[in-house]
């Protein structure tokens, strides 16, 4: 087949425009290239980073504050494929919280006497949900410092950080990762290495290898995976479902929500643990399921995907199976339709891999929508979802 994803991107300027390809296959093509580039900004801040961290605690000698990881929908599917890294480098709570619950329950979320620090994460820096908890925590607590990760200078959330230096501060992204495409790819990707980079402050030179490697292995998986979505969504298939462990939870949570959101609710999606989907949400995974597992590097976890791959082939569940791993895979050569190797070391930390693996799932939802007969730019033909949220009423 070639590479579908290379020839849509070689398509006439006038046809891209038309069939609402402008911008989504760029975005995610150039991704492994911007990885380095979120890299180099990162370590030009890198003193400024490291002092807004001081000031919140992180690194003191003392008790550490909780950290929470906040963003919608795709952004705090970030935060979870980040926290895991920042509690085992940092030695402290770090958990994702979406800005939508810390708008609605805030003091659930802080006591008393206790110092947090809130990583934020935004594309557009202008999230509703976002802005208004950014706000609102500013206001009132002072045991709340802010980093805000975002790809807009322009933004509501970087101005408020430049109003409050003392407490807040925006790590902005280069432009061309600021996706103009309705579904966020390149921002997702570059706003965790960036999440990645502070996490590895105290080591950002040696991290650099890291991100180099990463880059890498993603120029060698995008035609792979590419060619492979394109010929899995061809099947038709109305349901997808995805599931991973630990950080890889995150990717399919992400995954799920590119290819709802890239074909309008067409495809639905459901995202889950192994173990989790043992308890009733296997029902779901019918004849004209799309069954993708993203397997982990861990020993101990990988033993559980297995168990549940053995499962689903000996219920003879799902139309087509998909695994990603790192190494060749052939311990699931036999359970799945599809084995796709990241072509990265197979003791690389499921910490890291976020940004390789989540590219199948947004390849998927690319190719699903061109076969739904929507333009990936805008798949939303009623308005149904906007590239930023609605503005909402808010309450006191």
């Amino acid at each position: 087949m070639g590479n579908p994803l290379r020839a849509l991107l070689d398509l006439p300027e006038q046809e891209r425009v038309d069939r609402g390809l402008e911008h989504t296959p760029c975005e995610i093509w150039q991704q492994p290239d911007t990885w380095g580039t979120t890299f180099r900004i990162c370590s030009e801040r890198e003193r400024e980073l490291n002092e807004a961290l001081r000031r919140a605690g992180i690194g003191r000698g003392t008790a550490s504050p909780t950290v929470y990881l906040v963003g919608a929908g795709t952004s705090d599917y970030a935060g979870r494929a980040l926290a895991p890294l920042l509690r085992r480098r940092w030695g402290c709570d770090a958990w994702a919280v979406p800005s939508t619950t810390l708008l609605t329950d805030f003091e659930q979320f802080h006591s008393a006497g206790k110092e947090y620090l809130w990583i934020s994460f935004s594309r557009s820096g202008d999230s509703p949900e976002g802005v208004a908890a950014l706000e609102r925590a500013l206001q009132r607590s002072g045991a709340i410092h802010h980093l805000v990760i975002t790809c807009n200078q322009k933004g509501r959330m970087a101005e408020l950080c430049a109003r409050h230096p003392e407490r807040a501060l925006a790590l902005v992204l280069d432009d061309a990762v600021n996706d103009r495409g309705l579904a966020m790819t390149s921002s997702f990707t570059n706003m965790l290495v960036a999440g990645q980079c502070v996490a590895h402050l105290d080591d950002l030179e040696e991290f650099g290898a890291v991100v180099s490697g990463l880059s890498a292995c993603g120029r060698q998986f995008l035609p792979i995976a590419a060619e492979t979505a394109a010929e899995v969504t061809s099947l038709g298939c109305a349901r997808a479902c995805f599931v991973g462990s630990g950080v890889l939870r995150g990717v399919a949570d992400e995954c799920a929500l590119k290819v709802v959101e890239l074909t309008a609710g067409k495809v639905t999606t459901l995202a889950e643990t192994p173990l989790g989907l043992r308890h009733g949400p296997m029902s779901s995974v019918d004849g004209e399921t799309l069954f993708v597992a993203f397997l982990s590097s861990d020993a101990r976890r990988r033993g559980y995907e297995l168990d549940l791959l053995r499962e689903i082939d000996r219920k003879r569940l799902g139309r087509v199976r998909l695994v990603v791993t790192a190494g060749d895979g052939a311990d699931v050569s036999e359970l799945a339709d599809y084995r796709l190797p990241l072509n990265c070391p197979m003791d690389l930390p499921d910490c890291y891999r976020p940004v390789l693996d989540v590219m199948l799932g947004q390849l998927l939802g690319l190719f699903a929508s061109l076969r739904c007969g929507l333009k990936p730019d805008q798949p939303s033909p009623t308005g149904a979802i906007t590239r930023v949220v609605q503005p909402i009423k808010l309450y006191s």
